[in-house]
């Protein structure tokens, strides 16, 4: 199975899900979203097993894969905690950092020159991914990674829709060369402080984000 077949049904169906095609408590039938994709079903339930470890679906016993949306208090909470998990990543990142992980994150941040620049919000987004596993991988902290790692994906769907708010993916990409100097300059709580504040949604961006997110389901309602 293609991983990249997989990985585009994947975010298919996380988006609809996000802009309310698929509704909370709707069921997803592997063979009439096999059937709408045209592709197997082989596929279509690693994609569900896959929106199911980040809670977006439920798999029921009888019923099958079940969509699980949460409510925008929940998703800030998320937001929340995961700002203060990148916050301690960069921390660690500052005073641990090899040359190797001095390397890969000045690759990743490239990658994230390269795709801004083109203003291609979804592959910023995953460069954007790979950014942030760096700096991760540099903690060399493997519990914090893990944490780190489990809510990046349980939010990705909104990461994702957040770089769709106006300017938001050149502001992102200039807080992650601020992220960068902090980081490689060993000052770990420069680089804590720029890591919480580029994830943390608070104010006016968790407002952006989420009449981003309604205007999304009003879109989605209206071509389904």
């Amino acid at each position: 199975m293609a991983e990249n077949i997989v990985q585009g049904l994947r975010d298919e169906i996380e988006n609809g899900i996000v802009t309310n095609q698929f509704a909370p408590g709707e069921r997803l039938d592997e063979m009439q979203l096999a059937k709408h994709f045209g592709v197997s079903r082989t596929p279509v339930r690693e994609a569900l097993m896959q929106l199911s470890a980040i809670g977006l679906v439920e798999i029921r016993p009888r019923r099958g894969a079940v969509v699980v949306e949460p409510g925008p208090h929940r998703i800030y909470e998320m937001f929340e905690v995961m700002a203060e998990l990148e916050g301690m990543a960069g921390s660690l990142a500052a005073r641990r950092h090899t040359d190797e992980d001095r390397a890969n994150l000045l690759a990743a941040h490239a990658q994230c020159t390269q795709s801004s620049n083109a203003e291609d919000t979804d592959t910023y987004y995953y460069d954007n991914e790979r950014f942030h596993q760096a700096v991760y991988t540099a903690s060399h902290s493997s519990f914090l990674i893990e944490q780190c790692l489990a809510l990046h994906r349980r939010l990705r769907p909104y990461r994702r829709l957040q770089l769709r708010v106006r300017n938001r993916m050149i502001t992102s990409f200039n807080e992650h060369a601020a992220i960068v100097e902090a980081i490689l300059s060993g000052d770990a709580e420069a680089a804590r402080t720029h890591l919480r504040q580029h994830i943390a949604v608070q104010g006016d961006r968790f407002s952006d984000l989420i009449a981003t997110l309604a205007a999304q389901r009003k879109n989605g309602q209206a071509t389904g």
